[in-house]
């Protein structure tokens, strides 16, 4: 329902959740043969904290920090983008406790009043919120191996991928989940 009134462009949507940048670096995955012996170097680092909101356009809002991402940090960027907004906007969140906490829900009717509402996915449903897959593409692909050789360089080119989203890097939302 949310996407249909969007597509109509009665409301503005937004999907929005955080993520964490650490020089361990990005490994989804791996594989090796039975005589093969292969390491990938890790190393506990410098971490970046990042909170998003992203549409299907790729308008694309975000903070980041090296400190942990609380509910005061959330309800500072909710805050100050629901003085942007020129119309009706949903931001669509998931039930993390930081999302669901007293001072976040308290907050919901002050933004109510400037346009601004939240929506929370139901529980165990991450494939439902499209800024997921903006994380993944950051770590996966945008992110370069080299980009994990120190912490100057990883919030560097982190910093320079996050501002180029809606520019120069964009995904292609199209297909609507229902």
């Amino acid at each position: 329902m949310l996407e249909e009134r969007c597509k109509l462009k009665e409301i503005d949507l937004y999907y929005g959740d955080e993520t964490q940048i650490s020089e361990e670096g990005y490994v989804p995955y791996g594989w090796q043969f039975s005589d093969e012996n292969i390491c990938i170097r890790s190393a506990k680092g410098k971490k970046i904290n990042c909170f998003g909101l992203i549409t299907r356009d790729n308008e694309f809002v975000y903070q980041t920090t090296t400190q942990i991402i609380n509910s005061d940090f959330i309800i500072e960027l909710l805050d100050k983008f629901s003085f942007t907004i020129i119309k009706h906007t949903v931001v669509v969140l998931d039930n993390a406790k930081i999302h669901q906490s007293k001072k976040v829900k308290q907050m919901q009717k002050t933004w109510a009043e400037r346009g601004l509402f939240i929506f929370f996915l139901p529980p165990y449903s991450p494939h439902l919120n499209i800024i997921e897959r903006l994380w993944k593409e950051i770590k996966a692909r945008w992110l370069r191996p080299d980009d994990y050789l120190n912490e100057q360089q990883l919030f560097y080119s982190t910093n320079l991928i996050l501002a180029a989203i809606g520019k120069d890097l964009k995904i292609n939302f199209s297909k609507q989940q229902n």
